[in-house]
């Protein structure tokens, strides 16, 4: 099956490659996703597959039943956009200004739906069952994986395996790692209110730039003194924004930023120490604050035993040159909450390729792919897939390493 799934697929790649083109010419920001989620589901209606819609909100759902009893693996795939201007100079520009596929979204959702026609076909030789979760949201917290597990889109799963395509690594290349994936990824606000005044007469004023400044200095200290050097954590101010005049002190400041962890126990320490350095600062200068934390997604934890099989699947396609273990990385990603609830593993899919102009980091505004890299993803799943149903359908006696 195995063999006849990859042939088809390598048939298939030309409408794969159409239709991720598709949605990069029409991106959907998360949560205003219309479209995209009808186009899903017209796609399985079309293949006769049962289709759950709305689910969780904008979610889609498909079930493929094989014709001989087994477990059941889910595949995930995302689907929104971001709020970035295309400027790619290619034929499937985006044509909404100000949004565009920066993340590689529209080539998962297009893999993930070639990767299931190609399973439907053979669903015959198939044992056991396939969902196809297609995910809405994911780049804004709270997303859209909570609210379709809480509406039953991991119902009767046993396993769930997921990529991403990543221009970080080269096309042909599998990126795994077991245990701590990638980071909680947090945010966090901070208004300094201080006294506005005039720039020649700083004296009679509370600066708010002055304070905020030097909180963005000390809000570093966190990670490289009071947090173990042996337990990676991340403090980001990534927006500062006050006044408008250049003779004018302004009465405000606001910093936003990221906090990135992947222990619970530092995450809440740096939250205190957050609130306890900007409050010291306000207090010394006179000033007065406000402190917003949002709590995002956890912290993505890939199972031992399903990145291993992943990491042997991988072996076995043909299109894939290097399998290498990554390092932790401090990206978010709501995938976390699926492999709270079940096993499985979450893995990279090079697509970078210079010759394809797809080196353009994630989140870019010339960001692209090079399609190829959806071929491996589909055959890479699928592998992954049929081992897992193949070997979970063997009596205990038949599986290698197991006392009969």
């Amino acid at each position: 099956m195995k063999t006849a799934l990859f042939d088809r697929l390598d048939e298939l790649y030309p409408d794969m490659v159409d239709l991720r083109r598709d949605l990069h010419r029409n991106p959907e920001l998360s949560f205003e996703e219309v479209r995209t989620p009808k186009l899903i589901a017209h796609f399985y209606h079309e293949l006769g597959m049962e289709v759950r819609t709305e689910v969780g909100g904008r979610g889609v759902v498909a079930v493929l039943k094989g014709a001989l009893p087994g477990k059941t693996v889910a595949l995930r795939a995302d689907f929104d956009a971001l709020p970035i201007h295309d400027e790619k100079d290619v034929s499937y520009k985006s044509t909404v200004p100000g949004v565009m596929h920066a993340c590689g979204h529209d080539g998962h959702t297009s893999t993930l739906l070639f990767l299931a026609k190609a399973m439907n076909e053979q669903k015959e030789k198939l044992t056991g069952n396939v969902v196809f979760i297609h995910q809405f949201a994911e780049e804004i917290t709270p997303g859209g994986a909570k609210p379709m597990i809480e509406d039953g889109c991991l119902d009767g799963v046993d396993v769930l395996f997921g990529t991403h395509l990543w221009s970080g690594f080269p096309t042909g290349t599998i990126a795994y790692k077991s245990g701590r994936f990638m980071a909680a990824a947090d945010s966090f606000e901070i208004v300094i209110k201080g006294k506005g005044g005039h720039g020649g007469i700083p004296h009679e004023a509370i600066d708010s730039i002055v304070i905020a400044s030097g909180l963005v200095t000390n809000l570093q200290q966190i990670v490289s003194r009071f947090v173990n050097p042996a337990r990676t954590a991340v403090v980001s101010v990534g927006s500062f924004h006050s006044g408008s005049a250049f003779n004018v002190l302004s009465e405000t400041a606001t910093l936003k930023g990221t906090v990135r962890t992947f222990d619970m126990e530092v995450r809440e320490k740096i939250v205190t120490l957050m609130e306890q350095m900007i409050k010291g600062a306000c207090v010394s200068a006179g000033a007065d604050y406000s402190f917003t934390y949002q709590r995002g997604y956890p912290p993505v934890v890939n199972h031992e035993a399903e990145t291993m099989m992943l990491k042997d699947a991988a072996k076995n396609v043909e299109d894939v040159n290097d399998v290498v273990e990554t390092e932790a990385l401090m990206v978010g990603e709501d995938v976390a909450y699926y492999l709270q609830q079940v096993p499985g593993t979450f893995f990279l899919t090079g697509s970078g390729n210079e010759e394809r102009q797809s080196t353009y980091p994630h989140h870019h505004q010339l960001f692209d792919l090079d399609e190829k890299a959806m071929l491996i993803a589909a055959k890479t799943l699928g592998e992954a897939t049929l081992s897992y149903l193949e070997k979970s359908s063997q009596p205990l006696s038949e599986i290698e390493g197991v006392n009969k």
